[in-house]
């Protein structure tokens, strides 16, 4: 993988800056790193780049490591130690097949303070968030084992430190949807080791967002100067992303604009009118919600040049995933955008996969935002439910609910968004679909499972996403969807 980014994506590397702040004997080896940077290309987009820094673990003595306890034996981690700015961060190991049966804590120092935090729990579950086994994307071979990532705003210095489970093997999470062990989906061949065991090349993910787009300073526009007369010129791979909502918006747009429930049947309509496909589609057009408000890619600033070029469709979209990204609360609305870059980022650059994994994304202030490229209208396949990423949809919203209530914008933001998208495809979003799995630890491949056409992520892997508070919700959002389609 790590031959993969230098070569394919054209980027400078140079070894990061870790100096320990408190070396012991366990730490004097030096620990390999990589820095992963766009700034080549940055320019181009107008957009100031961002980069991905990644630090090999290293065994831990099984000593106190600050506040929380004995490491215990079997840890692996980094001591604390000063590094260069980063906001988002993360976990990986070599083989995704692997599980990680374990607890990740980190620690870090705020780069505006350098006040120390306590140490916070890092998601280990973020295999149940990837490409279908089978296909190309996961067959692609730069695809790592990952942690969620979790965002910790400006830092300066981390402490990580990760320590095997030393109980029986680890089962579900706490939280998932039915016994997986149940099913009898468990791959036979899978190599997840036995609970004590830490997976193959541990690395911390160290990502830098780079700053939101439109941030730089830049000279005034001539008089009379038309907006897209202004806006950097779009490189090829941004052109391509650009191409995809065409029918929605300018190519230079930041934000796909909201349309009344009158202007959705009408642009609809018109939609059909030039589709070859619209059997299905002309029983949709009576419960079809407004278009919401979309910030678009270019919005939010994706660098288009590290993800994979082309796009990858299924026929339809028959459910949505409702999830979490697990990346904590810890954020303001105006850094909503900073957060999905990091997240981007690390699906890219450090897990391997071909794109962002979601297919849209929603903050806590109810903003959606365009996810994975290749049109929001679209059938567009993610990288969110695994074993179900076929025909189906991926929404994630930013933050971690698993004891803390979502607010009330973001749940309505999902049922406009849900009434939208699962109305272009005639679906209900208070009734239920048939979905075939394509293979995973709660739905054996080729079993066809009945859900909710408004599914959590649980519903479709045994995982805790999107959280016990947020999964209670979709109840909710299914009715008030509903409702926006005036059903």
């Amino acid at each position: 993988m790590r031959g993969y980014l230098a070569s394919s994506i054209g980027v400078t590397c140079a070894a990061a800056l870790t100096l320990p702040l408190a070396p012991t004997a366990a730490t004097a080896a030096a620990v390999p790193s990589r820095t992963v940077s766009t700034a080549a290309h940055g320019a181009a987009s107008g957009a100031v780049p961002g980069s991905t820094r990644s630090l090999a673990l290293a065994p831990l003595p099984r000593t106190r490591a600050g506040t929380g306890g004995d490491t215990g034996p079997g840890a692996q981690g980094l001591t604390r130690r000063e590094v260069r700015p980063f906001s988002l961060l993360g976990v990986v190991w070599d083989d995704p097949r692997t599980a990680l049966h374990g607890t990740v804590q980190v620690r870090t120092r705020a780069t505006a303070t350098h006040e120390w935090s306590g140490w916070q729990e890092v998601e280990t579950h973020n295999d149940d968030h990837a490409a279908d086994p089978g296909t190309a994307e996961s067959r692609s071979g730069r695809v790592r084992g990952s942690t969620a990532p979790l965002w910790v705003g400006d830092s300066d210095g981390v402490e990580v430190r990760v320590r095997p489970d030393t109980g029986s093997a680890a089962g579900a999470p706490d939280g998932a949807a039915g016994p997986a062990a149940a099913k009898g989906a468990a791959d036979a061949s899978d190599p997840d080791p036995a609970a004590g065991d830490l997976p193959g090349g541990l690395r911390l993910e160290l990502v830098d967002p780079g700053e939101q787009p439109g941030t730089e300073s830049a000279p005034a526009p001539a008089a009379g100067a038309a907006a897209t007369d202004r806006a950097p010129a779009l490189d090829a791979r941004a052109a391509e992303t650009a191409a995809a909502n065409a029918d929605l918006a300018p190519a230079d747009a930041t934000v796909i604009p909201a349309l009344s429930k009158e202007e959705t049947e009408e642009a609809f309509a018109a939609s059909l009118a030039e589709s070859a496909d619209s059997a299905e589609g002309t029983r949709a057009k009576p419960y079809i919600g407004p278009r919401p408000s979309i910030t678009t890619r270019r919005g939010w600033g994706a660098d288009e040049k590290i993800r994979k070029g082309g796009f990858l469709y299924t026929k339809k979209v028959k459910a949505a995933f409702v999830h979490h990204t697990a990346t904590g609360n810890n954020y303001t609305c105006a850094q909503a955008p900073s957060v999905i870059r990091g997240i981007y980022r690390y699906h890219v650059l450090s897990s391997g996969w071909r794109d962002i994994g979601y297919n849209f994304l929603v903050d806590k202030c109810g903003k959606i935002y365009e996810g994975r490229a290749g049109g929001v209208a679209k059938a567009v396949m993610g990288a969110h439910t695994l074993g179900f990423n076929t025909d189906s949809t991926g929404i994630a919203v930013l933050g971690t609910y698993t004891s803390k209530k979502p607010s009330a914008a973001a749940v309505k933001a999902v049922a406009r968004l849900t009434a939208w998208k699962l109305g272009l495809y005639g679906v209900n979003p208070k009734g239920k679909t048939y979905l075939t799995s394509g293979g995973g630890n709660l739905y054996a491949k080729g079993r066809k499972v009945h859900l909710h056409t408004i599914s959590g992520h649980r519903d479709g892997f045994a995982t805790s996403c999107p959280g016990k508070r947020l999964y209670a919700k979709l109840g909710s959002a299914r009715s008030t969807s509903a409702g926006y389609q005036g059903r």
